[in-house]
């Protein structure tokens, strides 16, 4: 699959790896130019590229970037693709966001706001990185750490679904994007490693 990464940090270089060892082909971008990849694509394989090539022919986006650096995006790049936001809001980074800081929206339904005609899913934002890098096993697996995935779109859910199992995780239907405040920081299931069951069991506790 053609995927692209915007974001090279903890997450998104973590994915870079990850998805270069499962034979994917992986553009990966950040906001300091391809010059500062070449590190990274030299070790992984993937491409260094700008925002605009990581996202040209891209089967799957993932958006691992500061909250606050999204509405810099040009949304008329994601028209159509599916979209993984493993982005989470902290307000002592991202600023003071008013419908985020009352939790009006989540954080994945704004970003979706800034990102018109993209099939937004929210996947990877509860794990730490290293556990990401590190921690995935078989399917079946008595030790397999669970991962929620929430969208509107049953398609482009699916698609994010196959790919956290390919990696080693348990995918749990988080439901809509809505809904995805579930997974973000300060709940349950944020920055923990539970099975299915603990998965479900900590949205179904969250409280907003």
């Amino acid at each position: 699959m053609k995927i692209g990464i915007i974001g090279s940090g903890h997450i998104g270089g973590t994915l870079t790896r990850r998805l270069r060892t499962l034979g994917h082909d992986v553009t990966v971008a950040n906001s300091r130019g391809p010059e500062s990849l070449a590190d990274l694509a030299q070790e992984t394989g993937a491409t260094a590229g700008t925002v605009e090539q990581a996202a040209d022919q891209a089967e799957v986006v993932v958006i691992a970037i500061p909250l606050l650096a999204v509405p810099a995006l040009p949304p008329e790049l994601f028209e159509g693709k599916v979209v993984v936001d493993a982005d989470n809001y902290y307000p002592q980074r991202d600023g003071e966001i008013a419908e985020l800081l009352d939790r009006s929206l989540s954080s994945s339904r704004w970003t979706a706001e800034h990102l018109k005609g993209a099939r937004v899913v929210k996947a990877f934002n509860n794990i730490q990185a290293k556990h990401l890098m590190d921690n995935g096993r078989p399917a079946g697996s008595g030790d397999r750490i669970a991962l929620p995935v929430a969208g509107d779109d049953a398609d482009a859910k699916r698609v994010v679904m196959e790919l956290v199992d390919a990696l080693g995780f348990d995918p749990v239907d988080a439901g809509t994007l809505d809904e995805s405040w579930r997974q973000q920081p300060d709940t349950p299931v944020y920055g923990t490693d539970r099975d299915a069951a603990g998965v479900r069991q900590g949205l179904a506790e969250a409280r907003p």
